[in-house]
């Protein structure tokens, strides 16, 4: 699995930087403590979501490479699918309970790799949730493997003329082996949560303002 691994790592590796430097340009995104994130060893960032394009902050903020657990439709869209695969990606079929993208996981943080995720399941389109109940695929994971938990979240409006995109890193945890899951995974909630709450703090935004900037990218199509 290691060879495999690297062998995925020269088009991230390509692809990254001017995937930094177009969103740094166009977002101008403010990125707070990205300086915790380990330079080595298993890690698994995990974030709110609430756009496609969520996953491209934790790339800016580390040079490693991060292999993010994507839906199988976009592995069969011959027109995105190559930059899935380019970056990394893990399908992961949401029909069905998927063991072979939970083992192919697992096996990156064995290897000492990076996973990053989105342990709300799918992207956060309501009006009115702040954060969506969370899956427990993070805290087995990091359970299972030891690998170390990074919170992250991102708030504000993708929109380049505000430019109030903010994204924030937490304090870095892991999950021991006698450690309710249960437990755990409210932390992590609780942690995700706390870190939206700084974000809006000092933004000057409200809840309501962040709830209203969900779904722009189906907006501006209609």
């Amino acid at each position: 699995m290691a060879k495999k691994n690297k062998e995925l790592n020269w088009p991230y590796k390509v692809f990254s930087p001017l995937l930094r430097l177009i969103f740094k340009l166009k977002y101008k995104p403010i990125i707070i403590n990205k300086e915790v994130i380990p330079k080595k060893g298993p890690i698994l960032i995990v974030s709110n979501h609430k756009h496609v394009f969520d996953q491209c902050f934790a790339i800016m903020a580390t040079k490693r490479v991060i292999h993010y657990m994507a839906k199988k439709e976009y592995f069969d869209d011959k027109k995105v699918a190559w930059f899935f695969k380019a970056a990394g990606c893990i399908p992961v079929n949401r029909q069905i309970h998927d063991d072979s993208a939970k083992e192919r996981a697992l096996a990156v943080l064995n290897d000492g790799g990076a996973i990053g995720l989105f342990p709300e399941g799918t992207r956060n389109k309501t009006n009115d949730v702040f954060l969506l109940p969370f899956k427990f695929g993070t805290v087995s994971m990091a359970q299972k493997t030891g690998a170390t938990i990074i919170p992250s979240c991102v708030t504000g409006d993708y929109d380049k003329k505000k430019h109030n995109l903010m994204v924030r890193f937490g304090k870095p945890f892991k999950v021991s082996k006698n450690m309710d899951l249960e437990a755990a995974n409210e932390k992590l909630y609780k942690e995700i949560e706390s870190l939206m709450k700084k974000n809006l703090k000092e933004t000057n935004r409200t809840i309501e303002e962040e709830l209203a900037s969900r779904n722009q990218d189906q907006k501006k199509k209609k």
